[in-house]
């Protein structure tokens, strides 16, 4: 933020709402760097306005960080392609051995990979409904306004946000089904099956690859299941792992040297997303198993 006056009531009062617009901004838009540029706008908008029209600060603001949040994921989904600094969760890797035991259903819950990926999975309405009514107390009439849409309307958008979020918190999160669905995706991609691969992911899939130069987003069934044919054949051996409690594998190179680590959050019998780690520097730092 630029330089404010400690006398400047306006700024104090911005400056006392600060970290709260942090957190909404965060949890909308999964970027620290994001996150903070948008709670700088907000700022630069206020700096702008006739304060005295604003009676209820905090109602304002949360609105135009809103805002700006929405127009940001926006943007992205226009954009997929643009990295932005959004750094996945650190990946804690164990073998696979079977139905989940209690001890990886607390890991998926406490490092909250799964809910990161279905948040990422959001389209922007829903996400903004979800986050602004679940998280922070908005109520809908008020997120309406920033959507554009009507109370009913902008509940149905929360309620289906929430369905797909809360489908991460059953107890069975790397149960029999979410592993036929793992399954049938690997199948498909090794075997070229474009149709195959449409089945199992959810038209709205958001795939995240950490690579060397930064974060590489895909948005939807369509992009998802032509890169996974397209890169199928460049692993020799792969293995089943959870990956903070989340299905997962590992695939390996010829040589023995690991190629990457992917996660896959299944929701409602569809994968909603896929988190990829190929970073050299990240993968070596897991204490990943031996290739089998």
């Amino acid at each position: 933020m630029s330089e404010t006056s400690p006398r400047d009531p306006m700024a104090e009062a911005f400056e006392a709402q600060r970290d709260r617009l942090r957190a909404v901004a965060y949890r909308m838009l999964g970027s620290h760097a994001d996150a903070e540029d948008a709670v700088q706008e907000a700022w630069l908008r206020l700096s702008r306005q006739d304060t005295a029209t604003i009676h209820n600060l905090a109602g304002w603001l949360t609105t135009v960080v809103g805002r700006i949040s929405l127009d940001v994921l926006r943007s992205r989904q226009s954009h997929p392609e643009a990295s932005y600094d959004a750094q996945l969760p650190e990946f804690v890797v164990t073998v696979d051995d079977g139905p989940a035991p209690e001890d990886d259903v607390a890991l998926a819950d406490s490092v909250g990979l799964a809910l990161l990926v279905v948040l990422e999975s959001l389209g922007p309405s829903e996400r903004l409904a979800f986050v602004l009514h679940d998280l922070f107390a908005v109520p809908f009439e008020e997120i309406g306004r920033i959507l554009g849409k009507s109370a009913d309307a902008t509940k149905m958008l929360a309620s289906r946000a929430r369905r797909k979020v809360r489908a991460t918190d059953r107890p069975a999160v790397v149960g029999r089904e979410q592993r036929e669905v793992v399954q049938a995706f690997l199948t498909a991609a090794r075997s070229g099956d474009f149709d195959g691969l449409l089945r199992v992911l959810d038209p709205e899939v958001r795939l995240t690859v950490d690579t060397p130069h930064g974060e590489i987003v895909v948005l939807g069934a369509t992009k998802v299941a032509a890169g996974a044919q397209w890169s199928a054949g460049a692993a020799v051996r792969g293995q089943a792992v959870l990956v903070n409690g989340l299905p997962g594998i590992v695939a390996w190179r010829a040589d023995g040297s690991p190629l990457s680590v992917v996660a896959f959050t299944v929701v409602e019998g569809r994968i909603a997303g896929i988190a990829i780690v190929t970073d050299p520097a990240r993968l070596a730092s897991m204490g990943l198993p031996d290739p089998e």
